[in-house]
Formats: structure tokens, C-alpha cells, sequence
């Protein structure tokens, strides 16, 4: 079975840097909204950024419990402590 590649446009591909610089932004989320695994999100930064900058998103995103879903603590966004909460 063959797999197709998605064209995305040049505003879906700056949402995709913008989402995988998060730090609370999961691949998951990613795959979610565009259809591409971590795998080829790593592909496209790689494409897409200059090496220097690539090298420095791939050192801030390794091994970080942020990125993906399963090694979160967390399901939902951050903690907001009770006396935050809107009146």
C-alpha cells in the first residue's frame, strides 16, 4: 500500500514549526490537526530550518515528557491553582 503525501501550504507549514517549538504542544496534537507522525515532523523542521536552529529544536525536544501524549503526568494543559479560577 502506497502513502500519499499531504501538500500542505505555506501557512500549514509555519503552524507546524509553531506548534512543534511548544513545549506543551504534543506530536500527537500535530498529527492530529495535519496528518503527520513525529517522524516526518522531524523531516520538516529539518527541510524547513536552517541547520543551527534545526539542531537546537531537536536538543530541546529529545527525550522531553512534554511532547508525547504517553509520557505526559498530565492529561489536560497546565494546573491552575483554585484562587486563579474566574469568578
Amino acid at each position: 500500500m502506497a502513502v500519499r503525501k499531504k501538500i500542505l501550504t505555506v501557512d500549514e507549514v509555519g503552524r507546524i514549526i509553531e506548534m512543534a517549538w511548544e513545549d506543551r504542544t504534543p506530536f500527537e496534537a500535530i498529527e492530529s490537526s495535519f496528518g503527520l507522525e513525529e517522524a516526518q515532523v522531524i523531516k520538516l523542521m529539518r527541510r524547513e530550518m536552517k541547520r543551527s536552529s534545526f539542531k537546537i529544536w531537536r536538543a530541546r525536544v529529545s527525550g522531553r515528557k512534554t511532547k508525547h501524549v504517553a509520557k505526559r503526568g498530565f492529561v489536560f494543559g497546565r494546573h491552575v491553582c483554585p484562587t486563579q479560577r474566574n469568578r
